[in-house]
């Protein structure tokens, strides 16, 4: 996903593209050209080796169902810096906790879990395993993660879809994770992704938890291959929580240009989703959780809430306000738990609450 570096220079040509179709925006709500997702800030983590053999399943544990306001973070399998963690001791105010990240196999499609043992401190496979246990006791839900700036896993045809939702499944039964989060930064195909996810519910049944990551440009136009993605998964998909950084400015859904960092940012952009055809349970509001875990784009913790209030109540919005409100609002995402942990949990102990007492 993320590591501090600045947006990719193209993005200023693909708003130049967007910004043609301003004019049919303002007539047709979210008719803005879709674009190639650009690379934003990630981890670098080593080639993984083919997947293993199959190993013991961990004990299943009955699935808690995710909070209608929930808040999600990221939990660092490497140490890039930030406080290294075990799941374990991952903040109380952390809803959904994506493991980052599994890794591409020399089979296309197919992903496998590696466990940062030596970077992590001794971390073991067995404590982790329990560790996601507890979680889940605890009322929270572990998810793995897919992709980040680095991430080179690619479902283009239907073999690679078959080999993606085996595998994802096959770590779902192995660690007891919930679900997947879908954080492929270098484009995906719709069509393939639909149907691997869509087969991966189908094996995981009732209980699955479906998000998303995807980037702004990702999310400017209901023609883009992400939101198509998005919408084609909408009956099992849980929450899309954009990343508001690594942006560079980006078109709202008034057709006009906002830059990143401010209230605005979030609430205009966010509407896109909210009136592109997803429900406002399956919006988040994803950011940094501090100055160090993006290269751009962070806000402070009440700005994260001034948004979430100006969309769920209209109130404390900034210069744009959305002509309704959508209490249904899922809540916030943040880039990661460990770098919340770095700056003295600042904003788990802010926005978590706030999210929590959302209406």
């Amino acid at each position: 996903m993320r590591r501090n570096v600045a947006p990719s220079p193209s993005r200023t040509s693909l708003l130049k593209a967007a910004l043609t179709a301003t004019a049919v925006l303002a007539t047709a709500g979210l008719a803005i050209p879709s674009a190639t997702a650009a690379s934003s800030s990630g981890t670098a983590r080593p080639t993984a080796p083919a997947a293993a053999p199959a190993a013991p399943v961990a004990a299943p544990v009955a699935p808690a169902a995710v909070p209608a306001h929930a808040v999600t973070g990221y939990w660092q399998n490497f140490n890039n810096g930030a406080t290294v963690q075990t799941l374990a001791q991952v903040q109380d105010q952390y809803d959904i906790i994506a493991v980052a990240f599994a890794d591409a196999t020399g089979t296309p499609g197919q992903v496998a879990f590696n466990l940062d043992s030596a970077g992590l401190g001794g971390y073991t496979v067995e404590r982790f395993k329990a560790d996601v246990a507890a979680k889940q006791a605890a009322g929270k839900s572990v998810i793995i993660s897919i992709g980040g700036e680095k991430g080179t896993v690619a479902i283009n045809d239907a073999a690679s879809a078959t080999a993606f939702a085996d595998s994802v499944y096959a770590l779902m039964r192995e660690y007891g994770f919930d679900g997947v989060d879908i954080d492929l930064e270098n484009g995906l195909n719709s069509t393939y992704m639909t149907q691997a996810l869509k087969s991966l519910g189908a094996k995981a049944g009732p209980g699955f938890v479906l998000t998303m990551a995807p980037q702004t440009i990702d999310m400017q136009s209901t023609a883009g291959e992400y939101f198509k993605t998005a919408l084609n998964v909408k009956d099992i998909l849980t929450v899309v929580n954009m990343q508001y950084y690594n942006s560079g400015s980006m078109l709202g859904c008034d057709g006009k240009v906002y830059s990143q960092g401010s209230v605005d940012f979030l609430t205009a952009l966010a509407c896109i989703q909210l009136e592109g055809g997803l429900d406002p349970s399956q919006v988040g509001i994803g950011v940094p959780a501090s100055t160090r875990g993006a290269g751009s784009g962070y806000v402070a913790p009440s700005i994260v809430n001034n948004a979430l209030d100006c969309l769920t109540k209209g109130t404390n919005c900034g210069s744009f306000k959305p002509s309704k409100t959508y209490p249904g609002l899922r809540g916030a995402m943040t880039w990661s738990t460990n770098w919340d942990a770095t700056a003295g949990n600042a904003w788990s102990n802010a926005v978590g609450p706030h999210v929590h007492s959302l209406p």
